[in-house]
């Protein structure tokens, strides 16, 4: 696990409900692990949004912010702006692969849902959403 560099943000993961834990920590470690990939986006601020962890890329204003927090309809859920095409972009390339909550969400009932590539070029896309194609991933 990635160290945390605010206590306000590892305090929200920690109050998480405990089985949603695992599996939001996961996916904390790969979008930054992602984004450690992406020179182009500048480094990814970890910020609370809602109260929930969320990333951004305030010194490139490149990315759409992804959120991570529980849902209504699973265990742990990783958020993108509902008005980005982040999730619908997703769900094209890789149908009927997860379970989605719209334009807004991918949703997880346990930590073996995580899937490395498949969300990792969601991850992607999100960082680099407003960069020139030229420049994403």
């Amino acid at each position: 696990m990635k160290p945390f560099l605010d206590q306000a943000i590892k305090e929200a993961f920690m109050a998480l409900p405990e089985q949603a834990r695992p599996g939001v920590l996961k996916l904390r470690d790969l979008i930054l692990t992602e984004a450690e990939n992406l020179p182009q986006v500048g480094p990814v601020h970890e910020v609370l949004r809602w109260g929930q962890p969320s990333f951004i890329t305030p010194k490139v204003k490149a990315a759409t912010p992804l959120r991570l927090g529980t849902h209504k309809s699973a265990t742990f859920a990783l958020f993108a702006h509902c008005q980005s095409s982040v999730i619908s972009d997703y769900a094209m390339r890789f149908p009927g692969w997860d379970k989605l909550d719209g334009n807004r969400a991918v949703l997880f009932d346990n930590v073996t849902d995580i899937e490395p590539f498949r969300l990792g070029t969601l991850i992607r896309h999100a960082l680099t959403y407003h960069l020139p194609v030229a420049k994403q991933a």
